[in-house]
């Protein structure tokens, strides 16, 4: 594995993430949350099978097993459909700062999972770094002690997502990232498309206004920025350390809003800024130190 490349991709993915949490805050007005999701997962379904057509890739979709067919839905069910449709219906019920901070916590799912399905490394040092993590997005997002019906819908999907990326990091072992990232896409919009047939939202796709379809191309072209860079970077790096550096997202997001509204930063929000970047050093660190002996004790036993 190339950690380095790895580790570059999922920091663009980041910072990808941050500005079009910008973005995506004024196209979502006015649209329903389920249509728009569809919206944008198709169109990025559709530049993602161009990708892989022009990059003489084709031959990869159509060898597919049933297996790996089977594996690819099942990322797109519960990672491209139904968490989605749960946090954006959680979010309307109780956009709070608990929602965020429940969101952000995801790396404790992932750091879990990880350890018990994928076998990932664990030591007192990474356990380290996931709990500056954990105080960091909590001094930043301060949230609420008590827990809404909306607040347990974002639980569930943050849930379905951390194993989500338990579920791709395994296919990556034997598929390309780009086959990863549009399996999602597409299974994830024919879930979603369902759902909308079910809930009579179906015509909404049709209907929307010129400016409405310019917001839904533009937050596109993100999503498919930040699809292309997290797969490509989680088959290079531990999932652990992946989600880990998604958590960067909450300190580039207060300096956008320094920067561009002027808004001040507070002391909690330095603070936990400054916990989530040395607890991302530790991890990456650490697992990194981990890897490497785990390879010198392999390369050792069969030589």
């Amino acid at each position: 594995m190339d950690q380095k490349k790895g580790v570059i991709l999922v920091l663009l993915t980041t910072l990808i993430s941050a500005v079009s949490i910008f973005i995506n805050s004024y196209a979502v007005k006015g649209f329903d949350s389920s249509v728009f999701t569809f919206s944008k997962n198709i169109i990025v379904a559709i530049f993602l099978f161009s990708i892989i057509f022009v990059l003489g890739k084709f031959s990869e979709i159509k060898g597919l097993t049933k297996k790996q067919v089977g594996k690819l839905t099942l990322i797109g069910l519960i990672g491209g459909s139904i968490p989605f449709l749960l946090f954006f219906k959680g979010l309307q019920m109780d956009s709070g700062t608990t929602s965020v901070f429940i969101q952000k916590s995801m790396i404790i799912f992932v750091f879990i999972f990880a350890f018990i399905f994928l076998k990932e490394k664990i030591s007192k040092m990474i356990i380290l770094g996931v709990s500056l993590l954990f105080i960091g997005t909590y001094l930043i997002a301060k949230p609420s002690i008590f827990f809404s019906y909306g607040n347990v819908l974002v639980l569930i999907a943050v849930l379905f997502w951390a194993i989500e990326q338990i579920i791709s990091k395994h296919a990556l072992k034997e598929l390309s990232a780009n086959i990863v990232a549009f399996g999602r896409m597409f299974f994830g919009s024919f879930f979603i498309l369902i759902f909308l047939f079910f809930t009579n939202k179906a015509s909404l796709i049709f209907s929307m206004s010129k400016s409405e379809y310019l917001w839904i191309i533009l937050t596109s072209i993100f999503l498919l920025g930040y699809v292309l860079t997290y797969y490509n970077g989680l088959k290079e790096i531990n999932v652990t350390t992946a989600v880990s550096i998604l958590t960067l997202g909450m300190p580039i997001t207060i300096l956008l809003n320094y920067v561009f509204n002027g808004k001040i930063v507070s002391f909690f929000e330095f603070l936990g800024s400054t916990l989530i970047i040395v607890g991302i050093i530790t991890i990456f660190y650490f697992s990194k130190n981990s890897n490497l002996k785990t390879s010198k004790e392999l390369d050792k036993k069969y030589s």
